[in-house]
């Protein structure tokens, strides 16, 4: 494919990797809107590995929020809007999946906690 450019001139069109669009649109890497951004897809891809998991294990929604004691809804919101949840929760939801959890939190280089 060829683009043309500001003179009229063609050539080959200019590709971009993920990283540069996300750059360009979002922000670069350490800055409030791209670590937002970070945040925010974390979050999905843990309620889309939620969802996948409870899948996998034949169970449905309804079925998953009896053994936590909660109503579907509930399990419909970790599925799709995690931030919004208590993490106690979550940590039922893994319990019932039978998950293995590993945490790693960092506030600074010194200070690392390692959970599981």
């Amino acid at each position: 494919m060829k683009e043309t450019n500001k003179n009229g001139e063609s050539g080959p069109m200019k590709t971009y990797s993920l990283e540069e669009v996300i750059d360009m649109h979002i922000g670069k890497r350490g800055t409030p809107k791209r670590e937002e951004f970070e945040f925010e897809l974390q979050l999905h891809l843990l309620g889309d590995m939620i969802k996948k998991t409870r899948k996998e294990q034949n169970l449905t929604q309804e079925q998953l929020g009896k053994l936590l004691g909660v109503q579907k809804a509930q399990i419909s919101k970790i599925e799709n809007n995690v931030k919004d949840v208590r993490i106690s929760t979550i940590m039922r939801v893994f319990k019932a999946l039978k998950a293995k959890v590993t945490m790693r939190v960092e506030f600074d280089k010194e200070n690392v906690m390692e959970i599981g």
